[in-house]
C-alpha cells in the first residue's frame, strides 16, 4: 500500500521542478492505475497491509476510482495549463487531494480515517476558491466548510468515546462490537449523512458544484460524495442493532428527498445545477440501500457509488466543454447543440442514458438491486420508488433533449467541434461505466 502513496509523494516536487510537467503527471497517473490493476484485490480479507493501511475490495474499488477521476481531472483542466493559471499549484492540489483520498480509503484505524476524511476538504476548498468561476465561490466554499465541519466535530467526539469504551479503533479489532447508545449512533452517522449528502442537509452541494471549476465538480461528484457512503459501510457493522430500529427515518428522508430533488431537476436552467441535484437523488437511493442492512442493499450501494462517480463526472465534463465554447451554462442559450457539435451529441446521449440507468451501465444493475433491497424492507416503498425511477428518466431526457434539440441561439455565430482530448476524456468515463458490468460479481463479494 505504501508503494502507491510514495509514488504519488515523489510526484509532488515534479510539479515545480520540471517546466512542462502537466502531461508527465497525467501519464504517471495512468501508470499508477495500471499498477493498481495488476495488483487487483478481490478477496474478502485485508491485503497489502502496512502500518496503518490495508485494502479490501471495498477500499480497492474506491481507491482505483479516485486515481482514475484525478487523472481525468488533469485531462479536463488543460485550460489551466493553456493560460498558465498557476498550473503547478493546481497539480499540487490535485495530487494532495488524491493522496488524502487514498489514505482515507486505506485506513484501518478509525482515527486516521477521520483525520484524512477531514484533510480532503482543504484541497477541495482551495480548488473552488482559486479556480472557480463567479465571486459567489467564496460563499460556496464557506457552505462546504461549515456544513461538513459542523457534522464532523461530533464524529470526532464519538470516536474518542468509542476508543475509551473498546480500547481500540482498529477496524479488524472492532468486529463483533455493538453500539447500543442512540446518541452515539446519531453522532457517528450524521457526519456521513451530510457528506453523502442526505436530503435536508444537501444545500452545500449544488452551491459548491455550480461555483467549482470542472476539476472541482468532477472530484466532488466522483469521489468526495463516496466518502460518506464508505464511512457508513464501514461503521454500520458496529451499529446494526440501533439501525434496525432507527434506520427507517434515514430511508424515508432519502427516498422522499430523492423524489423532491427529481422534481427540482426538472426546473433547473443551469446545466451544472441540474447534474448536481441529480447527484443528491442518486445518493438518496444509495442511503436507502445501506440502511436496509441486507446483502443486496449494501453491495449494490457500493456498485451505485462507483457507477454514479463515473457517470456524473462525465456529465460535468460535457457541461464544461460547452461552457468553454459558449461562455454560458444556461440551458436557454445552450439549445440545439446537435447542429453545432454533432459529435458531442452522441456523448451527451450515452452519458444521459447512463444517468437514467439504461443497460449496460453499472447504474442499471445497481438500481435494480437497490429497488429489490428497499422493496424487501417495505412493500409500501414501491410507490416512492416508481416516482424515483420516473423522475430520474424525466430529468435525464430533459437534460439531453433541451440542450441538443431545438433552434440554436442566434448569438452563437461560430462553434468549434470537439477536440481529440475531449473525446478521449469522455470515452474514458464511459468505458469503465459500461464494461465493468461484465465483472459485476466482484462487487457482491466484499461483505
Amino acid at each position: 500500500m505504501l508503494k502507491i502513496i510514495f509514488m504519488l509523494l515523489f510526484l509532488v516536487p515534479i510539479c515545480f521542478l520540471i517546466k512542462n510537467c502537466w502531461f508527465m503527471v497525467q501519464g504517471y497517473l495512468f501508470f499508477v492505475v495500471l499498477l493498481m490493476m495488476c495488483n487487483l484485490v478481490v478477496g474478502v480479507n485485508y491485503e497489502f497491509l502496512s502500518l496503518l493501511f490495508g485494502l479490501d475490495l471495498l477500499s480497492f474499488g474506491l481507491n482505483l476510482l479516485s486515481v482514475w477521476i484525478c487523472l481525468l481531472m488533469i485531462m479536463a483542466s488543460v485550460s489551466v495549463k493553456k493560460f498558465n493559471y498557476f498550473s503547478g499549484v493546481f497539480l499540487l492540489l490535485v495530487l494532495a487531494l488524491l493522496i488524502f483520498l487514498i489514505l482515507t480509503f486505506s485506513s484501518l484505524n478509525l482515527m486516521s480515517f477521520y483525520i484524512f476524511f477531514e484533510a480532503s476538504l482543504i484541497p477541495t476548498l482551495l480548488l473552488i476558491l482559486g479556480w472557480g468561476y463567479q465571486p459567489e465561490r467564496i460563499q460556496a466554499g464557506v457552505y462546504l466548510l461549515f456544513y461538513t465541519l459542523f457534522a464532523s466535530l461530533p464524529l470526532l467526539v464519538g470516536l474518542i468515546w468509542l476508543d475509551k469504551k473498546m480500547g481500540t479503533l482498529i477496524l479488524i479489532n472492532c468486529e463483533g462490537v455493538e453500539v447500543t447508545n442512540v446518541l452515539l449512533y446519531i453522532v457517528l452517522v450524521f457526519a456521513f449523512l451530510v457528506k453523502m449528502p442526505m436530503y435536508l442537509v444537501h444545500l452545500w452541494l449544488p452551491k459548491a458544484h455550480v461555483e467549482a471549476p470542472v476539476s472541482g465538480s468532477m472530484i466532488l461528484a466522483g469521489v468526495l460524495l463516496k466518502l460518506g457512503g464508505y464511512g457508513l459501510l464501514r461503521l454500520i457493522k458496529l451499529m446494526t442493532f440501533v439501525s434496525l430500529k432507527v434506520g427507517f427515518i434515514w430511508i424515508s428522508i432519502s427516498l422522499v428527498g430523492g423524489v423532491i430533488t427529481g422534481l427540482m431537476c426538472l426546473r433547473q436552467l443551469d446545466l451544472k445545477s441540474l447534474i448536481a441535484y441529480s447527484s443528491v437523488a442518486h445518493m438518496g437511493m444509495v442511503l436507502g440501500g445501506i440502511f436496509t442492512l441486507n446483502l443486496w442493499g449494501l453491495s449494490m450501494s457500493y456498485l451505485m457509488m462507483i457507477g454514479h462517480g463515473l457517470c456524473s463526472s462525465g456529465l460535468f465534463c460535457l457541461s464544461n466543454i460547452v461552457y468553454e465554447r459558449v461562455g454560458s451554462r444556461s440551458m436557454v442559450i445552450n439549445k440545439g447543440m446537435m447542429n453545432l457539435m454533432p459529435g458531442m451529441s452522441l456523448w451527451w446521449f450515452l452519458l444521459s442514458i447512463s444517468n437514467m440507468s439504461a443497460p449496460p451501465s453499472l447504474n442499471l444493475l445497481a438500481e435494480i438491486g437497490l429497488i429489490s433491497s428497499i422493496m424487501a424492507w417495505s412493500q409500501y416503498s414501491m410507490v416512492i420508488l416508481m416516482l424515483f425511477s420516473f423522475f430520474s428518466a424525466a430529468y435525464s431526457i430533459y437534460l439531453f433533449s433541451y440542450s441538443q434539440h431545438g433552434k440554436f441561439y442566434s448569438g452563437i455565430f461560430s462553434m468549434v467541434g470537439g477536440l481529440h482530448r475531449e473525446y478521449l476524456l469522455l470515452f474514458l468515463h464511459w468505458l469503465p461505466l459500461n464494461v465493468l458490468i461484465i465483472k459485476s460479481d466482484y462487487f457482491l463479494i466484499w461483505i
